[in-house]
This record gives structure tokens, C-alpha cells and sequence, in this order.
């Protein structure tokens, strides 16, 4: 039981989240999280990611996404999802398509002043290995895969060099018939708010961005925050960018040692992250580390992101907003 506990606590996010909130937006792949910033920037994105976690333990979690969005006309923008993610036994895919809107304020073509919406609906199937089980677990039954669809709305707002987005994930409240248990709800709606700003010319050619990533989980009032830092570096081959990134979570999970003891600790993890943009192409690199005193392997998360930006580039804005004008 101690291992089960453990082994919940140490994951960064709920096992049942569709795809899970890790740092990608942190790597220019903010469509993964907001639905609203399909097709936002001025040229059309596809971004493929791999993570994987504790490489020495076996069947450890991994996940992989391909995401793709761009612009149709002036103010309509599309996008699909594609991901797999995997934690033992027990994985899930799925596919959601995006519909997006924006709205221009402003009354010229250079100064960035935008409204957007996002709607995604998706289909996901779960499955569970029992090949290797021992004995029948009546909390399966003879479900060993399901399908369900769901929904995440979301808006974003750019102004200049200042951004604020929000999401609401996983709208649909849906019974898994995978796991007949109580312990796993049908409400798994969470809600994300993030924003931050760009400084320009800290130095000839740097620029630097604050952001956090406020995180909501209804069901169990679970609470997380991001506190992140980016720098921008522009080079001769194009951009060079980095920065660092800071979760906490707001509850503690409890643990016993010793049999009596009853302790509390919170999540707590720190991603260092670097990458480069080189003419329409992206290549990141993540990594996270947990600092809790609790945990299945010192080792950390790895994480490649990789992007191509294809299409014709719409006229840049006259500022530094770097998920807009890339």
C-alpha cells in the first residue's frame, strides 16, 4: 500500500487527466493547453513532442503528442491533437479537432491587440493490460478498454508585449467503465489561467518573460501554480531561448513511516528547459526534477519538442510577443 501511495504522490498529474498539463507551453506548443491560440500566430505550427520519465524503472510514464494548427481566412483557426500516453499497464490515446476565433482591435495591422476563442472536442479510448494479471480484480471486470468524448473550451488576449489566457479542460462529466470505482469521478474538469509580459532590450538583443500557470482541479480542489522565467536571444541563425520553471502544489499528500508517523509533503518541481528556433524550424529540450524527499527515481522527466512553421507568414506585429510573431 505504501508503494501505491508513493508511486500516486510522485506523479506530477492525476492519472485520469486526458493530457496531462506538464510544461510544453513552456517549449512554443501553447495550443497543446489553450484551445484559443489555434491558429493565433502568424504562421501555421505543427509540433511534436516525447516525454519520458524515470528511464531506469520499467513501464515508467511516457507520453508523446503531434499537434498541428494554422489559420483559415482572416479570423478563423483549426487544429487537430493526436496523443498517446502510457503509465504501466494501463494507457490511453485519443484525437481532438479545434475550432478557434479571433477578434482584432486593433486599428492598424502592426499593434497587436487580440481577443481569442477556442472550442476542442475530442474522442479518447483507455485501456488497461491484463495479460499479465494474476487473479480476476473485480474493480475491472471484463472492461479492459472504453471510449469517451470530451470537450475543452478556452479564450486568449494579447495586447503588445502582454498576454492572459484561460482554459477550462475536460468540460464533459463522463463514467469510465474501465474503473468501476468510486475513487475515480466522472467530474475531471480543471481550470487553467496563465499570463505573463515580454520585456524588450534588457540587453542588445535579449528579451525577458515572466509568466505562472495557475492550475484548478474542481472535483478535489486541488490547486498548483507556475512561476517561470524565459529568456530570448537573438542570433545570427535566428532565435536561441531558455529559462527555468517552478510548480508547487497547494495540498499535501499524506504518508506514514515507521507504521505511526503520519507525514505531508507537496508536489514540488523545478524544469529547467533551452531550445532554438532556426528558420521555420524548432527543437526544445525539458527536463524536471522533483524536489520532494519522496520519490520513485532521482532521475527526472525528459522531454524533445520539435516544430516546423509552414505556410505563408502573415505581416509581423510591432512588438515582442513571441507566440504570436514567430
Amino acid at each position: 500500500m505504501f508503494f501505491l501511495i508513493m508511486f500516486n504522490f510522485v506523479l506530477p498529474v492525476d492519472a485520469q487527466e486526458v493530457i496531462p498539463t506538464y510544461s510544453d507551453y513552456l517549449t512554443d506548443n501553447l495550443y497543446l493547453l489553450h484551445p484559443s491560440m489555434a491558429g493565433a500566430a502568424n504562421t501555421n505550427q505543427i509540433r511534436l513532442t516525447a516525454r519520458q520519465q524515470w528511464f531506469e524503472v520499467e513501464d515508467a510514464p511516457s507520453l508523446q503528442t503531434l499537434s498541428v494548427n494554422g489559420r483559415v481566412g482572416d479570423k478563423v483557426g483549426l487544429g487537430g491533437i493526436l496523443f498517446n500516453d502510457s503509465n504501466g499497464n494501463y494507457s490511453k490515446s485519443g484525437a481532438y479537432a479545434t475550432f478557434a476565433y479571433h477578434l482584432m482591435f486593433s486599428r492598424n495591422a502592426v499593434n497587436l491587440n487580440q481577443l481569442s476563442f477556442g472550442v476542442s472536442a475530442g474522442i479518447v479510448q483507455h485501456r488497461l493490460d491484463v495479460s499479465n494479471f494474476s487473479q480476476y480484480d473485480p474493480l475491472i471486470g471484463g472492461n479492459e478498454s472504453d471510449f469517451y468524448a470530451n470537450m475543452d473550451l478556452g479564450v486568449s488576449y494579447y495586447l503588445m508585449n502582454f498576454y492572459a489566457h484561460f482554459a477550462a479542460k475536460n468540460i464533459l462529466s463522463v463514467k469510465r467503465d474501465l474503473f468501476y470505482s468510486d475513487a475515480v469521478p466522472s467530474n475531471q474538469r480543471k481550470y487553467l489561467f496563465s499570463a505573463g509580459y515580454v520585456f524588450e532590450d534588457i540587453r542588445p538583443s535579449w528579451s525577458l518573460e515572466p509568466s505562472l500557470l495557475f492550475q484548478l482541479r474542481e472535483q478535489t480542489a486541488e490547486k498548483s501554480i507556475d512561476i517561470n522565467l524565459k529568456a530570448y536571444k537573438e542570433v545570427n541563425f535566428g532565435q536561441a531561448w531558455g529559462g527555468i520553471s517552478y510548480r508547487n502544489s497547494f495540498e499535501g499528500a499524506e504518508y506514514t513511516t515507521n507504521g505511526t508517523e503520519v507525514k505531508s509533503q507537496r508536489l514540488s518541481y523545478i524544469t529547467p528547459f533551452v531550445g532554438v528556433n532556426y528558420k521555420r524550424f524548432l527543437v526544445g529540450y525539458t527536463f524536471s526534477y522533483q524536489l520532494n524527499s519522496l520519490v520513485l527515481s532521482n532521475n527526472g522527466f525528459h522531454q524533445i519538442t520539435l516544430g516546423y512553421n509552414f505556410g505563408e507568414n502573415r505581416k509581423p506585429y510591432d512588438c515582442k510577443c513571441p507566440a504570436v510573431n514567430n
